[in-house]
């Protein structure tokens, strides 16, 4: 992978938590815990399904770069998402997680030395995965979530002010 391609995904890494609260921002609560369109997620839903998986990411990245071949486990995310925290929890708590996380992940990724991003690690599902794939599977996994919630929120009904 060239230099310059690498740092602009770590960046996009680095970067992801300011766009998705940017995204997301003065959302009501309705908004957040509405399911607008069927069989989607809502944005909470969403948004704690983030911190989940790039939690196990990076893990992942650091079992690839500390063991040989490491399992990587894979996770039943839809079921994760119906867990209570996801309904109990102030979405402010995952995207804490995320500012800190994506942080440190992006430091990880910009500390690796070439033959580090060839590392293994032999994902449940997926197969052989390395630091290389986990870095374009996350950022593409970023854009994807995203566009979801862009999505989710496109279907909303227009809110209209209550009249005095």
């Amino acid at each position: 992978m060239q230099q310059k391609s690498k740092q602009a995904l770590i960046d996009q890494i680095r970067d992801f938590p300011n766009v998705l609260e940017a995204t997301i921002a003065n959302l009501s609560a309705k908004q957040l815990q509405e399911h607008y369109l069927p069989d989607e997620w809502s944005v909470q839903q969403i948004v704690h399904h983030l911190a989940d998986s790039h939690m196990n990411s990076v893990i992942r990245l650091k079992l690839i770069l500390t063991m040989e071949r490491p399992p990587l486990q894979a996770y039943p995310q839809e079921i994760w998402a119906e867990l209570a925290d996801v309904y109990q929890t102030p979405i402010e708590d995952s995207l804490s997680i995320l500012r800190g996380l994506h942080h440190r992940w992006a430091a990880v990724f910009e500390s690796l030395e070439e033959h580090q991003w060839q590392r293994m690690g032999v994902h449940s599902e997926d197969g052989e995965v390395s630091a290389h794939d986990l870095l374009l599977s996350y950022t593409n996994h970023c854009a994807i979530h995203l566009d979801q919630i862009k999505r989710v929120l496109a279907a909303a009904p227009l809110e209209q002010e209550q009249p005095l």
